[in-house]
Parts: C-alpha cells; structure tokens; sequence
C-alpha cells in the first residue's frame, strides 16, 4: 500500500492526492520529483505555468514534500528566464514571487484555490505533460 501521509501543514485534497497516489502506484523508488509542463508554454505566448512537486517514501508511506509552481520572467525569448513564482514547502512555509516568504498557515486561504485550479488543468483539460524522475 503506497499513500501519500495527509497530515500536512496544508488543507491538501484527495482530489489531488488520489491521482498522484494513482500516477505513483507502482514505482519501487524512495524519492519521485514528478513535472507537470504544458509543451506550449512560453515567455512570448504564455500557458499554463510548470508545476513541479516532490514526494519521498518512508516505509509505505509518502510524503509530499513540495509544490512548486514556475513562471517566465522578462520579455522574449533571449530576456526571459523561467523562475519560482510559488512554493509551498510543507515543512518550512510559502514562498510567493509577490511577497516573499510568508507563513505556511496564511496560505491556508488560497492553497484550495491553486490546487483546485491545478487539478482542473491537470485532470480535466489535459494541459500538462507529466514526467517522473528519480533519485
């Protein structure tokens, strides 16, 4: 039985728990750093932001390290870079690219609205390419 531990800093949802348990259901490694990219993402036409999230296995049980969500920074393509726009760091706190670092608990408020929007794009419009790597 591989779940993801969820008591967290965070209300995070079975609607996105379940389907991540589901996309890493079989895999024999301690530690996955799982990508969700929308291939047509761009500084000079925008898209869905990358997400990334990091999950580690103690026992038969994980736990979800980290969601990070990127953005492009700065016009066209030769002054642009892709940057951190939020992070949430289940055991240390939020990071927002508008405010800096902030508390875990004042994300309590808009975390169900990321995770919503997220599992919306993810599950049920199908914008991301999802790639898995290992330790």
């Amino acid at each position: 039985m591989n779940t993801i531990n969820k008591e967290l800093a965070l209300p995070v949802s079975d609607s996105l728990l379940l389907p991540l348990e589901k996309l890493i259901s079989n895999t024999p490694h301690n530690a996955l750093t799982i990508n969700f990219r929308d291939p047509n993402y761009s500084a000079e036409h925008g898209g869905f932001h990358p997400v990334e999230m990091r999950l580690e296995r103690k026992a038969e049980q994980w736990t979800l390290c980290y969601i990070t969500e990127f953005c492009f920074v700065g016009q066209g393509s030769g002054y642009s870079e892709l940057v951190k726009e939020l992070d949430f760091d289940f055991s240390f706190g939020v990071f927002q690219s508008i405010n800096g670092e902030i508390l875990i608990e004042a994300a309590k408020e808009f975390y169900p609205i990321w995770e919503q929007n997220f599992v919306c794009y993810w599950l049920d419009l199908e914008m991301f390419e999802v790639s898995i790597s290992t330790d």
